[in-house]
């Protein structure tokens, strides 16, 4: 039996992490519901770890309507203070009305580009694939989620600064920083 390593963040031990780190993170997934789903997590993770944000993952995913923009679109003040009152996922007004927002503002750049997914593949055309030895190479952001993120917030997007935007797109594949040395980095082929 061969042992796998890892990246670094990657809590051992801990099923959702290892999972999420495994099979989902740094792999090409341009599914529209799931780019929605990745940004609202993103954006939720702020000032938070990333496994808190896996373990509320569900929870998440049924206060938000399964992540479908178009139903989240649909949310109003009564929708966000339930949500408030909601102890199974984070209470954050700020992080809640941006979900909402979000979901607003992916529906109007689905409307003019086709969809999201076309939008962030207008600022990278194909996944970019970093290869970093140590988890201190690892960028929390770069020139191209700075531009990004610019955008998106005179788009009507809400709490999508370049950090958020980097691990947004580190999660949807469309950046890849698994170390080398990791056995699941994975390259995305097109």
């Amino acid at each position: 039996m061969t042992l796998s390593t890892r990246c670094s963040w990657s809590k051992p031990n801990d099923p959702l992490v290892e999972a999420y780190h495994d099979h989902e993170w740094g792999k090409l997934n341009l599914n529209e519901q799931y780019l929605y789903e990745m940004l609202v997590l993103e954006s939720f993770q702020s000032g938070l770890s990333w496994t808190t944000i896996l373990h509320k993952r569900e929870n998440l995913r049924t206060a938000f309507r399964q992540f479908k923009p178009a139903g989240v679109a649909q949310m109003a003040d009564p929708d966000v203070n339930r949500l408030m009152q909601d102890a199974s996922i984070i209470r954050n007004r700020r992080k809640i009305v941006a979900a909402i927002q979000n979901a607003r503002a992916i529906l109007t750049i689905a409307a003019k580009h086709g969809s999201f997914a076309s939008y962030l593949q207008d600022f990278i055309k194909k996944p970019i694939i970093n290869h970093p030895q140590t988890a201190t190479e690892v960028a929390t952001t770069s020139p191209i989620a700075q531009k990004l993120a610019k955008q998106m917030k005179q788009d009507g997007f809400t709490f999508v600064g370049p950090v958020v935007i980097y691990s947004f797109l580190e999660a949807i594949g469309l950046i890849n920083d698994h170390l080398e040395s990791c056995s699941f980095k994975y390259t995305n082929k097109e």
